[in-house]
């Protein structure tokens, strides 16, 4: 077994019983990992968040390459793995390593965090083993701040009918919403925040032995299974 880097945040959670090494979020997350292996059972997940996320994947690709002045950046598809970890960075060159992260509105963008700073504890972990994985001392994080397609505004325009109660459409409704989920009026420089991560030994030993221990409550969930 081993973990995703973007899931190393579920792993490396706490646990609030005394005594206990795994929290309840990591044991949840290994038993989803334990159905799926023995019955092929897996949890479906999908939101208007990740649906944005990756169907904007390569414009935030073009974004960034414009703004951040790193050079011409191919799209990474080689999954990277060790004894440990596996993953796939969004690029990996031998300059730079860089994770893009897509903004779903201009409310969830990090306009005021520090770049030393890293504003999600789930991503400084990501970017942890993506280090690890491809012997990397730093990486970047870019959050970028693209237009959503216009089939999900129509979606959200639908939803924000549909809890008013309205029926009718209503034109004034439709144009808070579309604007909502466009940035066209906001500087391209403005629009892409990076975040510079180094690398932390001491952290990925933690992962390291993180995945050790949760590979032991693997194997007592198969067999269970």
């Amino acid at each position: 077994m081993k973990i995703r880097c973007s899931a190393i945040g579920k792993i490396m959670t706490s646990s609030k019983t005394k005594g206990e090494v795994l929290s309840q979020t990591t044991k949840t997350y290994i038993q989803g990992l334990a159905l799926a292996h023995v019955y092929g059972i897996r949890k479906e997940f999908t939101s208007k968040y990740t649906d944005k996320g990756n169907e904007c994947e390569d414009m935030c690709l073009s974004f960034v390459m414009d703004v951040i002045d790193k050079g011409f950046l191919f799209k990474n598809e080689e999954n990277f793995t060790n004894e440990w970890l596996t993953g796939t960075p969004d690029v990996v060159t031998d300059q730079v390593l860089i994770d893009v992260k897509n903004s779903w509105s201009g409310s969830t963008f990090p306009w005021f965090d520090k770049p030393d700073e890293c504003p999600n504890k789930d991503y400084f972990y990501q970017l942890q083993g993506y280090m690890f994985l491809c012997n990397k001392q730093e990486a970047l994080l870019c959050y970028c701040l693209t237009n959503t397609p216009h089939a999900i505004v129509e979606q959200e325009v639908k939803s924000a009918h549909y809890k008013l109660g309205l029926m009718e459409e209503s034109l004034d409704l439709r144009d808070q919403v579309q604007k909502q989920h466009s940035f066209n009026h906001i500087p391209d420089a403005k629009r892409v925040k990076t975040f510079v991560i180094k690398r932390d030994d001491e952290v990925i030993e933690q992962i390291k032995l993180r995945v050790e221990q949760c590979r032991e409550y693997f194997n007592e969930l198969i067999k269970q299974l």
